[in-house]
This record gives C-alpha cells, sequence and structure tokens, in this order.
C-alpha cells in the first residue's frame, strides 16, 4: 500500500522549489526599490529595514497560498507570483510617492525609524491579503 506516489510527490517539489524562487524572486525585486542594501542594514540591527522587508515576503508567501490552492498547473500559479511581486512593488511606490509624498519613507527607514518600518511591514501583509482574496473570486 503506498500512502505518496511518486508522482505527488514530484508535484510537491515542483510546487515547493517554484514558490521559493518565487520568494527569491521577490526579495531581489524588492531590493531595488531602495537605494540601499537591506542586507547590511539588517545585520547591523535595523529593525525597520526587516520588518519592511518581511513584511512584502510575508504578503507576498500569503498570495502563494492562495495561488496554490486555485490556480490550474504550475505555470498558472508562477504567473500569478509573478503577478503577486509586481504588486507589492506598486503598491510600495504608491505609498512612498502618492500617499506620502512629503516623507522619505526609504530614508526614515534607513534611519531606522520602526513606527514606518512597522506600517510598511503592515502593508505589505495587508496586500497580500487583498491581492489572495482577489485570486479567489
Amino acid at each position: 500500500m503506498e500512502f505518496i506516489s511518486s508522482d505527488s510527490f514530484l508535484n510537491f517539489l515542483a510546487h515547493v522549489g517554484t514558490g521559493l524562487g518565487l520568494i527569491i524572486i521577490g526579495i531581489v525585486v524588492f531590493a531595488f526599490t531602495t537605494r540601499f542594501s537591506e542586507w547590511q542594514l539588517i545585520k547591523e540591527g535595523n529593525m525597520a529595514v526587516a520588518l519592511k522587508l518581511w513584511g512584502k515576503v510575508i504578503g507576498l508567501a500569503i498570495t502563494l497560498y492562495t495561488v496554490w490552492g486555485g490556480s490550474v498547473n504550475l505555470l498558472d500559479a508562477f504567473i500569478w507570483g509573478l503577478i503577486g511581486i509586481i504588486t507589492q512593488v506598486v503598491v510600495y511606490l504608491i505609498i512612498e510617492y502618492v500617499l506620502t509624498p512629503g516623507t522619505n519613507l526609504e530614508k526614515k527607514v534607513e534611519e531606522g525609524n520602526m513606527a514606518i518600518g512597522f506600517s510598511l511591514f503592515a502593508a505589505g501583509i495587508t496586500v497580500g491579503l487583498v491581492v489572495a482574496g482577489s485570486l479567489t473570486y
């Protein structure tokens, strides 16, 4: 009696690999939205930068979770994952340049402003939830 078929296991590995690949792509793309090295500032203990980055990643993971449940195949899931990444970037740019034109959010997080870092953390998760919900229509 076989509990897990080799096809099921390979399908699982393909989805995990694709999902982790999309997370890595997302992190790289998110890094292009800042002029500073997020990794260096995180290594130095800048919690505001860490919150900003990982809020986007959690939001993307929420999107991917929903994508995996509703996609017709791996390519479909990959494309919707890319759309999730693009949406995170676009919303960040809207927050930075449209909603808070008098505040340089990037500079504030670089300086370690926790209130802005947490706000961007929450925005990343919120965007992920909205995108995920939009994929369940």
